[in-house]
């Protein structure tokens, strides 16, 4: 259950993604000036070594953040997002990599709070750890909870303003399930709260049934929805000189937002094409984004 580590694919292209995502929506939302809760449901460890033992034996930071910088110019959301990144870093080059609590806790203001769920045995008290540094007292909770299940403590919320961000594993087959489950009961507690869900676009039913079953829980009530997919290389399998077969590793992953900010889509439909020709790795790269 707990072998999955995020440290083995932090800044990788799922992560460019979900960030640039994630970074566009906190700008519109902290224009207002009532507070916001921001929930993230798998937290992760908070921060990341692009220079460390995980990061270096995956390599997979080399075919995403890492790409950015090479670029003669970025789109403005691109743009925000490397910039925002690079802000964790005193030097020149990039060699920490903030997580989706990090860079939420950079954008929020001191009214607003940020709540993170994280039950990884090893990520946990690392967290822990690096959000001690911030010295941020209230304004931050981690909470060594299931976040499917914590999130009701919490919606609605007071004021009712909140962001929830949700990006399991999906080491569990279960994770699909859990996903729609949790945006369902959701919506009943806080209909109007902005939901934002990372998923992997792997060979797998549950994937691609995932992004349906949540367009038909948004149409259900009556909500407007996001859908951005990125894909940056084929998902067969790889024949090696020996015979064998070689997985492709993550061909690409997707966001589904419900309530999502009315900017989004136009800075969207200028950065997918750039995150594809910038990241893709064969024939196969492509994006879709989709709203209703």
């Amino acid at each position: 259950m707990f072998s999955y580590r995020h440290a083995f694919h932090a800044g990788n292209h799922g992560d460019v993604l979900k960030h640039t995502v994630l970074i566009a929506c906190l700008r519109h939302l902290t224009q207002k000036e009532t507070a916001l809760t921001v929930i993230d449901t798998h937290a992760g460890a908070g921060l990341y070594r692009l220079d460390g033992d995980y990061a270096r034996t995956s390599g997979e930071a080399a075919d995403g953040i890492l790409r950015l910088p090479q670029a003669p110019a970025l789109v403005p959301a691109l743009q925000d997002y490397l910039d925002v990144v690079r802000g964790f870093n005193a030097k020149a080059g990039l060699r920490i990599y903030p997580g989706s609590p990090f860079i939420a806790q950079r954008l929020l203001r001191p009214h607003d709070r940020l709540r993170l769920f994280e039950l990884h045995p090893s990520d946990l008290p690392t967290l822990v750890r690096n959000v001690a540094q911030l010295e941020a007292g209230s304004q931050i909770a981690v909470l060594s909870e299931d976040g499917f299940e914590g999130i009701k403590k919490f919606l609605p919320p007071q004021p009712r303003r909140a962001f929830l961000l949700c990006d399991p594993s999906y080491e569990l087959k279960s994770d699909y399930t859990r996903v729609h489950a949790m945006l369902q009961e959701a919506l009943k507690r806080f209909a109007t709260g902005c939901y934002a869900i990372w998923y992997p676009v792997i060979a797998r039913p549950e994937a691609h049934e995932l992004p349906r079953r949540l367009k038909a829980l948004a149409v259900r009530a009556g909500k407007p929805w996001l859908h951005a997919t990125l894909t940056v290389k084929s998902a067969r399998l790889r024949k090696l000189d020996d015979g064998s077969e070689q997985r492709p590793g993550l061909p690409g992953s997707g966001m589904f937002l419900v309530n999502p900010p009315y900017t989004l889509h136009a800075q969207l439909e200028a950065a997918l094409p750039q995150m594809a020709e910038l990241l893709g790795q064969d024939e196969h790269a492509g994006y879709s984004l989709q709203a209703g």
